[in-house]
């Protein structure tokens, strides 16, 4: 028996996770589901934002479907009882440092994009974020200067192994698909990025096969809106691939598209899949968001962890046929509601 961990969070993601649970569902593949809290629905529940049990679920699940996090009545709290906290703690104890982020336009959304449809058809990109270092994770405070003025700080900070462990993902990743690997830094000012491209460009002579190119983050956001089909896989750090997948996301029409992928290698159990979205509290509630970003997650879910291409390949397509058909929530220009949206997807399953 395959257990999926479901932890639904805040705002939008019990909304979202439920349509991705009934498409799960209708394959028939003998999973069981276990839900426990998370992020300030944990907080409220057990005074902390990933309590001992929640965090016990994830580790005993063989994948974990995950909502989203994030409430405005947690603003005030100290950092560590932040609903944001629940998703580092999980990456850190799982050891999750691969984050794929797929970003793809699919037929019929060419209009919803911010870009122009010609421009936008030319999109099918992933973007390989590393997960567990850069300033999330480095030395950070607050502090009172000499001077008595207020000062903030995070120190970002990578070693050579992990740059090496995520390179090398990026490389085989990049041999699965068009032997195009861009990695983007900032070399020409951090001494980080200086370490991160020394690593690459040494890891680079074990892929011969594999065209290298290297971009600092500023012309990489420009060139996704300029040229965004030049780009296979995209390698890069926490903080610029936060940054970058959410401007691919308008790229290809909606933030409610797509998903995520956070693992401990290429692939394997206990990997973490949630739509890039966030808790979106100012629409919860209301049947207004998408569900496909969550439904994709499954999929990539059954791909991944579960070994199961077939029944992912199925999910995609189902959400592609809905599209197709004119299927559309209001971020894309429609009226339908979550549920409706995913009964398009539901009814397409073939």
């Amino acid at each position: 028996m395959t257990t999926i961990a479901i932890l639904a969070g805040d705002g939008i993601g019990p909304e979202v996770t439920v349509q991705a649970r009934r498409v799960l569902e209708a394959l028939d593949l003998d999973l069981t589901f276990e839900e426990a809290p998370v992020g300030g629905a944990a907080y409220f529940a057990a005074g902390h934002p990933l309590p001992p049990e929640t965090l016990d679920v994830a580790k005993r699940a063989d994948a974990i479907l995950f909502g989203a996090v994030g409430d405005p009545r947690c603003d005030a709290l100290e950092r560590k009882f932040r609903p944001e906290q629940a998703i580092l703690g999980l990456r850190a104890a799982l050891g999750l440092f691969v984050n794929l982020r797929p970003a793809t336009l699919y037929p019929g959304l060419e209009d919803a994009s911010a870009l122009r449809p010609e421009v936008a058809r030319e999109i099918d990109m992933v973007i390989l974020r590393e997960l567990n270092g850069d300033v999330y994770f480095g030395e950070k405070g607050y502090r009172t200067a000499a001077n008595g003025t207020r000062e903030g700080y995070d120190v970002m900070s990578y070693n050579e192994a992990e740059v090496r462990r995520i390179a090398i993902v990026g490389f085989e990743m990049a041999k699965r698909r068009k032997n195009k690997l861009c990695s983007v830094d900032k070399a020409n000012v951090l001494e980080t990025s200086q370490l991160w491209r020394d690593v690459v460009i040494e890891l680079s002579a074990d892929y011969p096969e594999v065209a290298l190119t290297h971009m600092y983050v500023d012309n990489a956001a420009m060139q996704l809106v300029r040229n965004p089909g030049q780009f296979d896989v995209i390698l890069t750090g926490n903080l610029f691939g936060d940054i970058l997948s959410d401007q691919a996301s308008m790229c290809t029409g909606s933030i409610g598209m797509l998903p995520s992928a956070s693992l401990s290698a290429w692939s394997g159990a206990n990997g973490l899949y949630e739509p890039i979205h966030g808790s979106a509290p100012d629409i919860a509630g209301q049947g207004k968001a998408n569900p496909c970003a969550a439904i994709l997650s499954a999929a990539m879910l059954l791909r991944h962890s579960l070994e199961q291409p077939e029944a992912a390949a199925r999910i995609e397509a189902a959400v592609s046929a809905a599209l197709v058909a004119g299927a559309r929530t209001p971020d894309l220009g429609g009226t339908m509601t979550t549920s409706e949206m995913g009964d398009a997807v539901l009814a397409a399953l073939v």
